[in-house]
């Protein structure tokens, strides 16, 4: 199991099953290791997600982006749900940094 403390501090696993979840049926993803826990903790975005979820987005390259959704149970608990790459994300969902 790994740990990375997302930006409100809130330490998020990565847990072995989890990971074998997502590289089994993303195999591109074992590439993407150590990426994981970097979106986490220094993201590009973060959008709001699905059932009080949280999308950590990094900017890997022009136009490829790692997503990686965790949820925050609590100040001292949180967890990574899945992770996969994409060529953009919705601008629309972001919640931070915040636009004023």
């Amino acid at each position: 199991m790994e740990i990375a403390y997302s930006i409100s501090g809130v330490p998020i696993r990565l847990t072995t099953e989890r990971w074998d979840h997502i590289v089994v049926n993303k195999p591109y993803m074992h590439a993407f290791d150590d990426a994981i826990l970097k979106a986490i903790e220094r993201p590009t975005v973060i959008l709001r997600g699905y059932a009080g979820s949280y999308v950590a987005v990094l900017n890997l390259a022009r136009d490829r982006f790692l997503h990686v959704v965790y949820k925050e149970v609590s100040a001292e608990d949180g967890f990574v749900i899945t992770a996969y790459v994409s060529s953009k994300y919705n601008r629309g969902s972001v919640i931070w940094p915040r636009k004023f």
